[in-house]
């Protein structure tokens, strides 16, 4: 299986995966939606918010590997410029992590008015740094010599949106509960945090070494 990634020019698949699920587990607006949207309204309302959440998400990646996409036709040596500059953003975000006093806990937007898929939907895309994040995310893990253009961006987002489902899913069919009270206790969520922050470092530094 890891002999097919590298042929699509995917770098270090494992990783990617780990640092998809960190990103997940640290709380955000998307988790508050899936656990609200659950409580709410069931498993049917938290499986529409995770489909929403995967929408958006997608749109997001169409966007960022878009640009990406260009930057790799065009110059491939500032892609690999691009790809440190990534591996910094990573790493800048485990620092950020770290300092966080937990003031911002992400709390849920109010949609009140709407459906859970549209909720889960525009809980994604009213992030003005999620698209910065996925332009930093995607040339970490791309290969410029084997990579396969689209077929690559295609399975990386594949990878991505199968990580979300089944950590949505999680959320949804066994960690409510017990993923609510985690959320209000702010001792573990900061530990959780740092503990986040420590491995973005580490996973940045890595990368710029490679």
């Amino acid at each position: 299986m890891l002999a097919t990634f590298h042929a699509l020019g995917i770098t270090d698949v494992w990783q990617l995966i780990a640092a998809t699920v960190i990103f997940l587990m640290l709380p955000g607006p998307g988790t508050f939606c899936v656990l609200t949207c659950s409580a709410k309204h069931g498993l049917r309302g938290g499986f529409a918010a995770i489909a929403g959440l995967m929408l958006g998400d997608i749109v997001l990646m169409f966007l960022a590997a878009i640009g990406v996409a260009a930057l790799l036709h065009a110059n491939p040596l500032l892609f690999k410029g691009m790809q440190y500059l990534g591996a910094a953003y990573l790493a800048y975000l485990g620092v950020r992590l770290l300092l966080a006093r937990g003031e911002d806990s992400g709390a849920l937007v109010p949609f009140s008015n709407a459906a859970d898929f549209r909720r889960g939907f525009l809980v994604t895309l009213i992030n003005p740094k999620a698209i910065v994040f996925y332009m930093a995310f995607f040339p970490v893990f791309i290969d410029p010599a084997t990579q396969r253009g689209s077929l690559t961006f295609l399975t990386m987002g594949a990878v991505i949106c199968t990580c979300t489902l089944l950590y949505g899913s999680l959320l949804v069919v066994a960690g409510n509960a017990a993923a609510k009270r985690l959320a209000r206790n702010r001792t573990i969520a900061s530990l959780a945090s740092r503990a986040a922050g420590i491995f973005l470092i580490g996973f940045g530094i890595k990368l710029t070494t490679n």
